[in-house]
């Protein structure tokens, strides 16, 4: 069962109204990722700048009418953390590791590549792990993970040994960019690598 149907699961076992620290201890649990780690991207929703991540959930929680289903809150969490925990779902086994939010996301022993992005998700760096460089006796990426990610605007940074992008405006990079970057793994390691 995918870590989303989880938490659906979780969530629907609440008789009352769910408040944040509900939906905390279910992202902790289910996906290993402490929220308060993980500061709020959107400062401008409805004047919650100067709230923590709880009491922005809790106000959000007091104003919306509806059921809090475990999409509702997956939702919720993406547009005000940037947490996108459909995304961390669908990564399973898929032998990529993810830094973000100033912890590991996602990560196996037998990972070939890791996804690893700074404060506030304005850069991204993409590099092998040490079991892929191990395992293949390459000294860096794939020639064909270097062409993909450079053709979405990475490029080698020496000074991060790893295939580097800023975002130029300063925010944090859109899901979108996300999604490249991990489609462009996902399909050197399936066209490449599903060896291993």
């Amino acid at each position: 069962m995918k870590k989303a149907e989880m938490m659906d699961q979780h969530l629907e076992t609440y008789e009352e109204k769910i408040s944040s620290t509900e939906i905390w201890h279910t992202v902790d649990l289910i996906y290993k990722i402490n929220l308060d780690e993980a500061p709020i991207v959107k400062k401008e929703m409805e004047g919650m700048s100067s709230l923590s991540g709880r009491e922005a959930i809790d106000s959000f929680l007091q104003q919306y009418e509806g059921t809090i289903t475990g999409a509702k809150a997956r939702s919720i969490l993406n547009e005000m953390f940037g947490v996108n925990l459909d995304a961390i779902s669908s990564l399973e086994g898929a032998r990529l590791s993810l830094y973000s939010k100033g912890q590991w996301i996602v990560q196996h022993e037998k990972d070939l590549f890791v996804v690893h992005t700074g404060a506030g998700d304005i850069d991204v760096k993409v590099y092998p792990t040490n079991y892929f460089l191990e395992q293949t006796g390459l000294k860096q990426l794939p020639t064909n993970l270097q062409q993909e990610l450079a053709s979405i605007g990475y490029y080698f940074d020496d000074t991060k040994d790893s295939y580097y992008y800023s975002n130029p405006t300063g925010e944090a990079v859109s899901d979108a960019f996300k999604g490249k970057t991990i489609g462009a793994i996902l399909g050197v390691i399936q066209q490449s690598f599903a060896h291993l």
